[in-house]
């Protein structure tokens, strides 16, 4: 996607267990006193648990963090279970969700169909005969959701957050990202190959021989490594202005004509006489690779982006090849049980009708009142934090001041569901169903086109263990995944919640004033609010931050990328700084009352290590650190810690602890 959306992104048994044992919410059996929280505190709090812990098969971790969806994803199980074998009335949220999961959960006729449902798509790529007939061929099936060459999207404008307009974004490749086509290490090497493998065995299911698919997969591989070459580094994609270019279609047209905007946009339902073209050098580059790639070329090259598009809608041959390259990236041995990938289906295309029944079962209203509290009591904390800065002028310190107030607070769910009412849900017609529910998710975004942005929407699920910022919208959302232990628990003391929630809520409002963040005013828009010295400091802070997590070391040679995870890493240190401030606020935290033998700044800081409780595979965390702009979890916890005096004296840290910063070594930012 193009639009910057920061995303924070445990089994049941845990969080029933911890509740169960644990009335005081601090895992004390667990704690490895045999390390020191000074050489690494994450070990300390986890190291017990992380030893033991065991990652099922069909998963590529196991813990909180993102995987604390799991356990969400058996509640959103439980209702589909129960609306799909009921009899709904037409049209309802229930039916729709109900004979959606229960259509996905027919692999009868869904292995009977085979390829069957996407041969009219196949027979259109065999009647192209020119770019022309291509490009109309590639609009068509981008309304439908395979956007092959072409990346489209509608959001704000970055320089006019109040209107939505078209922005094109660079696309065309199979594998995570461009260096993947680029670099010979041997893990990559690895990834290639199993990809090129994955392309001949969607060319094979579909009848050629082995011969022709491997020769077919080659030439796809080819293409995608062209359109590689354009592409921008994901360290190159977080630069704001970098990547925005409003131009006149008019221009465009005249010097890309081989992609003919004009008509393209007119194929597409899209009535603009400008767009964003957020990488230009991309389409710059496709626009001569049409003309200079033959035809039937290109042909292969749709075929394979679209059999990779469906794939995991069709038989289950389909299907398997699929997992046998994602499991490459991922580690996961084993496939989910279809009843889980029918789930995850269910909320990733009709996830707010899921989200109605999901909050109507589940959701404690009182939830959303207390964290309120909180997300206030930050917001103070970080006004008083602003003040305090010796860096920031005041000046700056009162635009600063300005933005962070003018952050709109949403919680639990919306306060108005998207309607699915245009899509029409059969049993029996999986691939229909999600035919159906792409074209209308296309017609809802491009509606919105040239029009005011809708500021309720949001761009998540209310199950989702998540919570974001969204800069253009200057937006704090916590949906009600999130809301529930370890992150928050209403029969938690003040520490527990404040090291969990509190540093979310912290987290998530250090994305307004992050390397990012900071380039849009209170507004939304990109504008410049800071003096020229005051902007100085703040990247010369944020430079030293890079340069601390690139020092980190993830698994043998691979570090953490410090340039792709500032914004997230300047995130964490601000929203453990605010956190602690705003606890400090409350009874517990200006005592000194232990619970458990710990005193209270302790118990905080368990809290926070307790929140990244997460394992994972290796070939997981590979791809991990060269996508995900998030540090891994041992790194959220001690990077910022080592930065953090509180932590110090809470657990006596000393020269020589394998985590000590001197003073004047600290990063200090926020």
């Amino acid at each position: 996607m193009r639009k910057i959306v920061y995303l924070l992104c445990f089994a049941l048994v845990f969080l029933t267990a911890w509740r169960d044992n644990n009335k005081k919410f601090v895992d004390v059996a667990g704690i490895d006193y045999s390390i020191k929280p000074g050489d690494n505190f994450f070990r300390f709090v986890n190291g017990r648990w992380y030893d033991t812990a065991k990652i099922a098969s069909d998963q590529s971790g196991v813990g909180s963090y993102s995987f604390m969806n799991i356990p969400q994803k058996q509640l959103l199980q439980n209702i589909l279970d129960s609306v799909s074998k009921s009899k709904n009335a037409m049209g309802s949220v229930e039916q729709k969700v109900g004979d959606f999961y229960a259509s996905g959960m027919d692999m009868a006729t869904i292995n009977q169909r085979g390829y069957q449902p996407i041969e009219p798509v196949l027979a259109r790529i065999d009647a192209i005969s020119d770019v022309p007939s291509m490009m109309k061929f590639v609009a068509a099936e981008l309304k439908s959701g395979n956007g092959s060459i072409i990346g489209f999207g509608i959001s704000p404008d970055d320089k006019n957050s109040s209107i939505n307009i078209a922005h094109v974004y660079q696309t065309g490749i199979g594998l995570p990202e461009r260096d993947y086509y680029f670099k010979t290490d041997s893990s990559t090497l690895q990834i290639q190959q199993v990809y090129k493998k994955y392309i001949s065995a969607l060319f094979q299911l579909t009848g050629s021989d082995v011969a022709t698919a491997d020769k077919n997969a080659d030439v796809v591989y080819t293409i995608e490594k062209q359109n590689a070459t354009s592409h921008k580094t994901n360290i190159e994609l977080r630069d704001v202005k970098a990547n925005y270019h409003k131009v006149a279609v008019a221009y465009i047209n005249q010097t890309q004509a081989n992609i003919n905007w004009s008509a393209l946009l007119a194929d597409l339902g899209a009535v603009t006489d400008s767009i964003d073209m957020a990488q230009p050098a991309y389409y710059e580059s496709l626009n001569g690779l049409l003309k200079s790639i033959p035809i039937n070329d290109w042909k292969l090259y749709l075929k394979a982006s679209t059999l990779n598009e469906y794939a995991e809608t069709l038989s289950e041959p389909f299907v398997d090849a699929a997992f046998q390259f994602n499991k490459v990236l991922s580690g996961q041995a084993t496939q989910k049980p279809r009843k889980r990938i029918m789930t995850d289906n269910v909320d990733r295309y009709l996830g707010q009708a899921l989200g109605q029944l999901y909050v109507k079962r589940y959701f404690n209203e009182d939830a959303k009142k207390r964290v309120l509290v909180l997300v206030n009591n930050l917001q103070k904390a970080f006004e008083n934090r602003i003040n305090h800065l010796d860096w920031m002028s005041d000046s700056t310190k009162h635009k600063a001041i300005e933005k962070l107030y003018a952050i709109t607070k949403k919680l639990g769910y919306p306060d108005k569901w998207r309607s699915y009412d245009k899509v029409e849900i059969s049993r029996g017609k999986y691939f229909e169903n999600i035919l159906a529910i792409k074209q209308d998710g296309y017609a809802y975004e491009l509606a919105k086109l040239n029009k005011p942005v809708d500021k309720t929407e949001w761009s998540t699920t209310p199950s989702t263990v998540t919570a974001y910022y969204n800069p253009s919208a200057n937006e704090v959302v916590f949906p009600a995944g999130i809301l529930q232990f370890p992150y928050f628990d209403f029969e938690a003391d003040d520490a527990i919640n404040y090291g969990g929630i509190g540093m979310v809520i912290g987290h998530e409002m250090t994305h307004a004033f992050d390397d990012q963040g900071a380039q849009y005013d209170k507004e939304g828009n990109v504008k410049n609010w800071w003096t020229k010295d005051d902007y100085q400091k703040f990247r010369a802070k944020t430079k030293q931050l890079a340069d601390l997590y690139s020092s980190f070391t993830v698994l043998d040679s691979v570090h953490v990328k410090g340039q792709l995870t500032l914004g997230e890493n300047t995130a964490d240190n601000g929203g453990i700084a605010m956190a602690y401030d705003a606890f400090k606020m409350t009874e517990q935290g200006k005592g000194n009352v232990k619970i458990d033998g710990f005193t209270p700044d302790q118990r905080f800081f368990l809290s926070i290590a307790r929140i990244w409780r997460v394992k994972t595979r290796d070939a997981f965390l590979r791809t991990y650190v060269n996508t995900n702009p998030h540090s891994p979890a041992m790194w959220r916890v001690n990077g910022p810690l080592m930065n953090f005096e509180p932590f110090y004296k809470a657990f006596n840290v000393q020269p020589g602890d394998k985590n000590y910063k001197a003073e004047n070594q600290r990063v200090k930012i926020w």
